[in-house]
């Protein structure tokens, strides 16, 4: 297996080129990225690691506010250790978009570009003269992409388009937690990454469509539908039934599904048990108080059927349930936390981590790319960029 490890990887392939590896699939494809936080950053991040040169506009007074938004309160040097999580493989290009001067050498880079991506409120763009009908007047075959919150129209356009308040207005709250619970949100901005990896789906079949046609297109995506489509399955029950589906008053973990579907606590630990017919699991386990039930009643006595398996569980450690639930070829897996995780032959075998280099010499261990191709896994340990640490190598190379 071949492992692209440096920055240098990352750049076009020449006969010069001794290392053997083989270019990635985005390389020669430039993207500008007028983005901020979460959402268009993660997507900019992915066709990064995929070979794309991304060129990062920021404003040079502040620059992407993701910038200033720690995590837990760390920080790289002036910038908040999430902003290097996220902003790994690009450049950074400051601009005050709304003077003329500097906007004209943004409109040079516009007319480079494959792609520009932005994922600022709607009609802030326009305002600035780089809406897309105003970018396509300068660039026809540009690939041109905007997450909003909600929309570029209609009656929430201008709610904030902020994770959690999403979360709350999509109805994903009501999946997760016991019934007794209120509203749970994912502790992941699960509606920014997820928008943005459907951002980057919309960007390659733009630039698929440009191959094909010479045309571009406009790309256009909100994190309200990005949540309601990760919820096909609950919403379809929903709409044929006309009730939301209802979670297990006891450990639940999936609302649509039966017993005993769920994590359980044991003597030592916690179990997760996935779809597993009665009769084998009260088998396995030699639980008697399973007798009762058979697989006919996992939805309607879905509660009685999981308090059962909680009490009985909480007998043995863990080790001890998950023996004899693999002896039989039964799914259910021990509940890792982080630590435990990282020390398990699996997670190591699977080369997840790798480090950022910083000008300073500074290392920061973060996530690689997950994706591999032809077998090799890509890593880069070029860091998120200082901001407008690219402006002048950037005008001196479009002027």
């Amino acid at each position: 297996m071949k492992f692209i490890k440096s920055p240098s990887d990352l750049l076009p392939m020449s006969p010069e080129n001794k290392k053997g590896l083989k270019r990635l699939p985005l390389e020669g494809v430039m993207v500008l990225e007028f983005c901020q936080y979460l959402s268009g950053p993660s997507a900019g991040l992915r066709l990064a690691d995929l070979g794309a040169r991304v060129i990062k506009v920021e404003n040079p007074g502040k620059g992407d506010l993701c910038r200033i938004l720690p995590i837990k309160n760390q920080w790289v040097g002036e910038d908040s250790l999430l902003f290097h999580t996220i902003n790994r493989n690009k450049e950074s290009y400051t601009a005050n978009l709304k003077s003329e001067t500097e906007q004209a050498g943004v409109k040079q880079l516009i007319q480079k570009a494959d792609v520009l991506m932005h994922n600022f409120r709607p009609g802030v763009m326009e305002k600035l003269g780089l809406g897309y009908q105003q970018v396509k007047a300068i660039n026809p075959a540009i690939v041109f992409a905007e997450i909003s919150g909600y929309g570029e129209a209609g009656p929430w356009a201008k709610k904030p388009g902020q994770d959690l308040l999403l979360q709350a207005m999509s109805g994903l709250m009501y999946t997760s937690g016991d019934q007794s619970h209120g509203p749970a949100p994912f502790g992941l901005a699960i509606g920014d990454m997820l928008c943005g990896a459907q951002a980057v789906q919309g960007i390659l079949a733009g630039l698929v469509h440009r191959k094909r046609t010479g045309k571009g297109s406009r790309i256009t995506l909100s994190l309200l539908e990005s949540l309601l489509d990760m919820q096909f399955e609950v919403l379809t029950t929903y709409f044929a039934s006309g009730k939301r589906p209802l979670r297990s008053a006891v450990n639940n973990a999936h609302p649509l599904l039966g017993a005993p579907y769920g994590v359980y606590p044991t003597k030592d630990s916690h179990l997760a048990i996935a779809m597993i017919p009665i009769w084998p699991l009260r088998e396995a386990l030699d639980c008697a108080g399973l007798e009762e039930f058979d697989q006919s009643k996992v939805f309607s006595h879905r509660d009685e059927i999981k308090q059962v398996l909680a009490d009985y569980l909480k007998t043995e450690t863990t080790d001890h349930w998950l023996t004899k639930l693999r002896e039989s070829g039964l799914w259910a897996m021990d509940v890792k936390d982080w630590k435990a995780l990282k020390k398990t032959e699996g997670y190591q075998h699977a080369r997840l981590e790798q480090e950022l280099k910083l000008a300073d010499g500074q290392r920061i261990r973060t996530t690689r790319c997950p994706i591999q191709i032809d077998g090799e896994v890509l890593f880069s340990e070029r860091p998120a960029p200082g901001l407008g640490e690219h402006t002048a190598s950037i005008k001196e190379e479009f002027k």
